[in-house]
């Protein structure tokens, strides 16, 4: 599978997040012109506010697909311009929410050597910044129900990026887990899978899934 990547998107400014535990926000991201540099810990000119639930090797860079964010719009009835949901990258013609943890991504440029590796880790899980971001009612409940929610990759070859670059599926797991399955909970036997499959799950993630996991057990036993 292959698609292509619609816009590089960093941070654009600084916002109140509306909330006492963090009260700045970096989710304002939009698009950017040229090549990005892209770390081991994300794009060149983009940051987190919340470094302790954002951020980090396995929350390096995110991604959202142009489909569901097209939904989102006709829903909503107003444009969403990439980078609304806080993303860096926007993409189209790849399943974002619906690839497989651990499947590994190129992004190629117009050079031979503009290729970089990416890595599917986790889910993202909406906060109260992105509802009061959003201005929708109810957004953080509506955003969960749909699980929608895209995709978060570590970067395992460092590189650039820019809008136009080709992304390709290199390597899908066996295990066949995708992120909406993570994030969504509902099929226990399938994360038993993940956690005896995948020795390198993100920590938020590999909780996550024991927890669903303990959690079906405990419903079994009662």
């Amino acid at each position: 599978m292959t698609g292509m990547v619609d816009a590089v998107c960093v941070v654009h400014t600084e916002r109140d997040s509306g909330v006492r535990r963090v009260p700045r926000t970096a989710i304002d991201k939009r698009p950017v012109d040229g090549r990005v540099a892209v770390g081991r810990l994300g794009l060149g000119g983009d940051y987190v506010c919340d470094t302790e639930f954002h951020g980090g090797a396995f929350q390096a860079v995110y991604a959202y697909q142009r489909d569901e964010a097209q939904r989102w719009s006709d829903e909503l009835g107003r444009p969403l311009a990439p980078g609304w949901f806080g993303e860096n990258l926007h993409i189209s013609g790849m399943l974002v929410t619906d690839a497989v943890i651990g499947e590994r991504w190129h992004t190629t440029g117009a050079e031979a050597s503009d290729v970089l590796e990416l890595e599917v880790t986790a889910p993202r899980v909406p906060c109260g910044t992105f509802g009061i971001w959003a201005a929708e009612k109810g957004w953080v409940k509506r955003f969960t129900e749909r699980t929608d929610v895209g995709a978060y990759l570590r970067v395992n070859r460092t590189g650039t990026i820019a809008a136009g670059d080709s992304v390709t599926r290199v390597h899908v797991p066996d295990h066949g887990v995708t992120v909406r399955e993570v994030f969504a909970g509902t099929d226990p036997e399938r994360l038993r899978r993940l956690l005896a499959e995948h020795t390198d799950l993100a920590p938020n993630v590999a909780a996550r899934v024991q927890r669903f996991v303990e959690q079906a057990e405990a419903q079994v036993h009662s």
